[in-house]
């Protein structure tokens, strides 16, 4: 894509009249779930696979995003409830700008780690096709449930797959 259309897409994607896409071979259910390590807000080094044994909730998102600033508090109270489960919610900013990522987390008081993809090369990993997307991993770092997008209701789905995840 030319660097005028770049642009373009990314003017649009800040409007909120398209959805962020990329044409590839995004991964799939039962892939597993490429490892990655990024920085939090908090400033320390989360690794995904570090997680293993637990359920994980990657979702990713960006501050302009009208669709990801509802799912969020949503998120975090999935969180919440399940995570002396065995549950945890790893959010990754995508604008690899820690302000405006910050700034969101606090207004929605998020209790989850919020890790700064800087220069997307994670977002790129994952081949996101929408914004918000998340992707469910079971214990074993298999991806189970892929969701692109978020309309109200949504996470209905998520804690039902989240609870079959934990009872595995």
């Amino acid at each position: 894509m030319n660097k005028c259309r770049i642009q373009i897409v990314k003017f649009l994607i800040y409007l909120g009249l398209v959805t962020l896409t990329v044409t590839s071979n995004a991964i799939t259910v039962q892939d597993d779930a490429p490892d990655f390590t990024l920085k939090s807000l908090q400033g320390e080094n989360l690794r995904l696979n570090e997680y293993r044994g637990r359920v994980v909730l990657l979702n990713f998102w960006a501050s302009w995003c009208g669709p990801c600033r509802q799912e969020m508090p949503l998120l975090d109270r999935i969180h919440k409830r399940y995570q002396d489960a065995g549950f945890a919610v790893l959010s990754v900013n995508v604008e690899g700008d820690p302000i405006p990522a910050r700034a969101l987390a606090q207004e929605t008081g998020v209790s989850f780690p919020v890790l700064i993809d800087s220069g997307q090369k994670i977002s790129e990993l994952y081949e996101l096709e929408a914004m918000p997307s998340s992707v469910l991993i079971d214990r074993d770092g298999v991806v189970r449930y892929i969701h692109r997008g978020y309309q109200p209701g949504d996470e209905a789905q998520y804690l039902k797959v989240v609870k079959q995840l934990i009872k595995e």
